[in-house]
C-alpha cells in the first residue's frame, strides 16, 4: 500500500498519474491477474470456476467446457428456423416498436418482452446495435 503512494507521489500525485495515465494501467494489469487467477482456478468463484458436488457440500472446480453435440445443434438451428417462420410476419412491427422506444428514450422493457415473443436474440440484439451502437472496448 505504502508502495502505490510512493508511486503516485513520484509521478506529481494524483494529478500527474492520471495524466501519465498510471492508474489505468495499474487498473489493467490488475484486471488481467485477476482473470487469469479465475481461469486457472487458482481463485475459486462459486457458479463461475467452481460448483458444488451432487451433495451440495465438495467444491468441485470445472476441468472441461461443456459442450453440445451436433444433434443438439441442429436441433437449436431448426427450432430457430421454425421459430423465425411462424412469427414472420409479426417480428417486424415488434422491432419497430422496440426501436421506436428506445430512440425516444424510452423504457423500452415492455416493448422488449413483446419482442422476445416473435423475435429471435438476434434479431432484437441488431434492432437494439442499430439504434443505440455496439459497446468495444478499447485496449
Amino acid at each position: 500500500m505504502y508502495a502505490e503512494i510512493e508511486s503516485i507521489s513520484e509521478r506529481g500525485g494524483v494529478l500527474g498519474a492520471m495524466e501519465s495515465m498510471y492508474q489505468r494501467g495499474k487498473i489493467q494489469e490488475e484486471s488481467i491477474t485477476y482473470e487469469q487467477l479465475k481461469d486457472s482456478g487458482e481463485l475459486p468463484i462459486i457458479g463461475v470456476n467452481t460448483f458444488l458436488g451432487p451433495d451440495g457440500s465438495p467444491i468441485e472446480t470445472a476441468k472441461d467446457v461443456m459442450r453440445s453435440t451436433e444433434e443438439e445443434k441442429i436441433f437449436q438451428i431448426r427450432s430457430l428456423e421454425v421459430f423465425s417462420r411462424v412469427n414472420e410476419e409479426r417480428h417486424d412491427e415488434a422491432l419497430d416498436d422496440l426501436r421506436q422506444t428506445a430512440l425516444a428514450g424510452g423504457n423500452i422493457f415492455a416493448s422488449l418482452m413483446e419482442a422476445v415473443k416473435s423475435c429471435s436474440l438476434g434479431q432484437i440484439s441488431a434492432a437494439l446495435y442499430e439504434v443505440g451502437g455496439q459497446y468495444r472496448r478499447n485496449m
